[in-house]
């Protein structure tokens, strides 16, 4: 067949829009499987109470061809009666069947698609960090949504309703062959057709559903990023750049949105001229057999019914198949996070002590492009260390290393002498907090949003902590106290005060090792220094590296790192690196004035 062909890939938009992995087909098959197992009761009673509805289907069809057989062999009684009252009660026992049918594949539908949520989340949770923050905004959030969005239907109806069709046609056949035994075989006429269609289609199918979902993904990104980045892209004037490259997502996206809807507008009418080809078949073999008194003309009706009957199921099996192929790739990006180990790692591997040590470490977001370089420097357990310097010299990507967020390409950062990288998420997580710029406020109470640092804490430590980081004074003024709704649609928190929230939750993880990336930086300066006294107490003992942009940071650690370029520069002491004039030292005489 011949037709319109994929759209043309363009090197600038790729095709793939994941960062995080599609699922690969043994991982769905795997997955899939697993769901079947979890409803096992619930799918064979689908299929039980499915049977007894097609059952009941099947008698009208029999009572009327035998009617038709009396009438022709010129019976004088036909027992109308009778044979009305048995439709009626099989149309009434179907009608039953059927509304079960309906119920418990909605029902089944409804617990898998729950499962199957419950399943991403717990799954992306358990993510190691870096990985979801190199996903990005766009390719986590069409998953979390459109692909949830194409499952839910699928969930909801596909998977039941292709168990009931395929159900429904083997006992459609089945009972062709017990009451028209020379009639089944017309219905193989149209099986080529069909088969030769539907491979076609298949063929071209998946492949272009898959497109079209990462098209969709792309524009997600694009328009995800643009937003967030709104006052960059003012300030830039990179506006009409941004919505050249949102437009031209948009294309790429809707060219394989048209291709796929080309592919059913083929496969469609191949569906309708089987259907009547079967009919045509057993109407034109079934009429031969009944002129050479091979069967009657009761059973050509039953037989002749029984494939017009067929006609529903096929059209059932096969939209809800096209429908798994949408399905299928949306499940395939949803599964996907199956195939990253959450927190894999070296059970065993346990730090012996809580000296932190990065040796020869080389780490780049890209192949090819380093933004640390032989880095190497030694953290002896209750250091204060501030790493300074320009911006975009690596501070931020090696305060995220020692938090064991990101694994080094080459060389080692361990704690304790164990790598981790080879650590277990939870474990890391542990010993290292990090606290950096970005603060989320949950939907829930004030204790509630404590209470994700330590599930277990008394209001008594909830106030304490809060207390350690300044934040009493106004969480006491609160109308309900811990129990202020806040978050979204509660009360509305300052940039501030979610920042002094996020380091109550510090205090209450109480970690032995802290990476804190500017986590003063939404404080005016004079509350910055405040907090920062008030927190020395809570600090103390403990290891922190600071990233410091605020140099005051610097000045109160035990140890300065100067890194410049993706390389440590200076190390040593404020005094010190003040006293040999070099790159330090032009920092705080710039910044001190």
């Amino acid at each position: 067949m011949i037709g319109v062909a994929p759209p043309a890939y363009d090197p600038a938009a790729p095709r793939t829009a994941n960062t995080l992995p599609v699922g690969a087909p043994a991982t769905v098959r795997a997955y899939v499987a697993e769901l079947f197992r979890r409803h096992r009761r619930a799918f064979l009673v689908l299929i039980g109470v499915n049977t007894a509805s097609v059952m009941a289907s099947l008698v009208g069809p029999w009572l009327l061809g035998d009617l038709v057989q009396r009438v022709s062999d010129g019976a004088r009684e036909l027992h109308l009666p009778l044979v009305l009252s048995l439709f009626a009660l099989a149309l009434a026992v179907q009608a039953v069947f059927v509304r079960e049918v309906r119920l418990r594949g909605a029902m089944l539908g409804e617990r898998m698609l729950a499962d199957l949520r419950e399943d991403f989340l717990v799954r992306s949770v358990g993510l190691p960090p870096g990985v979801l923050e190199r996903a990005g905004t766009g390719d986590l959030l069409s998953r979390i949504t459109t692909d949830i969005d194409r499952l839910a239907n699928a969930m909801r109806e596909a998977v039941p309703q292709l168990a009931i069709g395929v159900v429904w046609v083997v006992l459609l056949l089945g009972g062709l062959v017990v009451t028209v035994p020379p009639l089944a075989p017309a219905v193989l006429v149209a099986v080529p057709l069909l088969v030769a269609g539907c491979r076609w289609y298949y063929k071209r199918a998946p492949s272009a559903y898959r497109s079209e979902a990462a098209g969709y993904a792309a524009v997600a990104a694009a328009l995800a990023e643009t937003v967030d980045a709104g006052r960059t892209v003012e300030a830039h004037r990179l506006g009409q750049r941004r919505i050249e490259l949102s437009e031209r997502r948009v294309r790429e996206w809707t060219a394989w949105e048209r291709y796929t809807l080309w592919l059913r507008s083929v496969l469609f009418p191949v569906i309708n001229l089987t259907h009547t080809t079967v009919l045509a078949s057993v109407l034109m073999i079934g009429g031969v057999f009944v002129l050479r008194g091979w069967i009657g003309v009761g059973q050509l009706t039953t037989g002749a019914l029984i494939a017009q009957m067929l006609v529903d199921p096929v059209n059932l099996i096969l939209r809800w198949y096209d429908e798994l192929q949408v399905a299928q790739v949306s499940l395939a990006r949803l599964v996907g996070v199956r195939d990253i180990e959450p927190g894999a790692g070296d059970e065993s591997l346990a730090p012996d002590g809580r000296e932190v040590r990065a040796e020869r470490v080389h780490f780049g977001y890209r192949e090819g492009v380093d933004v640390l370089r032989q880095v190497s420097l030694d953290v002896a357990p209750g250091t204060r260390l501030a790493l300074v310097g320009p911006s975009g010299a690596g501070k931020s990507t090696l305060g995220r290393l020692f938090a064991g967020i990101y694994a080094p390409r080459d060389g080692r950062i361990t704690l304790g002498g164990a790598e981790l990288s080879r650590m277990p998420a939870e474990r890391v997580r542990s010993h290292v907090a990090l606290v950096n710029q970005e603060h989320h406020v949950f939907v829930g109470s004030l204790r509630d949003n404590l209470l994700l640092a330590r599930t277990d804490a008394a209001d008594a430590e909830l106030w304490a902590a809060l207390g350690a980081v300044d934040a009493d004074g106004w969480a006491r003024a609160l109308d309900d106290g811990l129990d202020t709704e806040v978050g979204s649609g509660g009360t509305a928190l300052t940039p501030a005060q979610a920042q002094q929230i996020a380091l109550a939750r510090l205090v209450l993880a109480d970690p032995h090792t802290l990476v804190l990336d500017e986590a003063t930086s939404l404080l005016d300066p004079r509350a910055a220094r405040h907090l920062e006294r008030s927190l020395a107490r809570v600090l103390d003992g403990r290891t922190v590296v600071a990233i410091a942009h605020r140099l005051h940071t610097a000045h109160d650690a035990d140890v300065i790192a100067v890194v410049e370029n993706g390389r440590i520069s200076e190390l040593g002491s404020h005094d010190d690196l003040v006293a040999a004039e070099g790159a330090y030292a032009a920092l705080w005489h710039s910044w001190h004035g």
